[in-house]
């Protein structure tokens, strides 16, 4: 594959936030979100800010392999790391095809910035790196995750006992033709 890495390395820039590649600095903000039990409630809970450290890392190396790996979000208005996200192939538990996953400061919750970084994550994926299909996991608890992707045009497509969370997808088909109607 041929990843042209300045597009790699390039911030993407949403109506309100930046999202851009990792770096060591964004550890500490983003272990901060990580080890509150309240944010990671249906995710990964970091106990270390090793632990965190590895993870981001491990996601991170996603981009030399892939063309993409998730952002560190930051709100332009605050010039602040308010979360962290976008696709990858989980380097923890491979196998479930490329997905997308995030994770933001609950103080931001209910702001919509989820959905925005969603959406950009389509849009890089089906017209940046020209990828078929992006899926979900998500726990069946978490409402406000689950309305994020189907207002993004994810649909359900079956409970997956072995994550214990609902899996959704969307086709590139799918994200065009939705692309499409929405410009009408």
């Amino acid at each position: 594959m041929n990843i042209d890495r300045q597009s790699i390395l390039s911030p993407i820039q949403t109506a309100r936030l930046t999202l851009r590649v990792f770096s060591e600095e964004d550890v500490e903000p983003l272990h901060q979100i990580q080890r509150d039990p309240e944010a990671m409630r249906y995710t990964f809970l970091a106990q270390s800010k090793e632990e965190t450290a590895q993870r981001l890392r491990a996601y991170a190396g996603l981009e030399a392999q892939l063309g993409y790996a998730p952002w560190t979000v930051i709100l332009r208005s605050e010039a602040r790391i308010i979360g962290w996200g976008g696709l990858n192939v989980d380097p923890f538990e491979p196998g479930w095809g490329v997905e997308v996953a995030y994770f933001f400061d609950p103080a931001y919750w209910g702001r919509g910035f989820a959905t925005e970084l969603v959406r950009a994550s389509l849009t890089h994926g089906f017209h940046g790196r020209a990828l078929r299909e992006i899926n979900a996991y998500v726990h069946r608890e978490n409402e406000a995750s689950r309305r994020v992707l189907e207002k993004c045009g994810f649909r359900f497509q079956r409970f997956e006992p072995r994550l214990d969370r609902n899996h959704y997808i969307i086709s590139c088909e799918e994200w065009c033709r939705r692309d499409a109607d929405l410009a009408q």
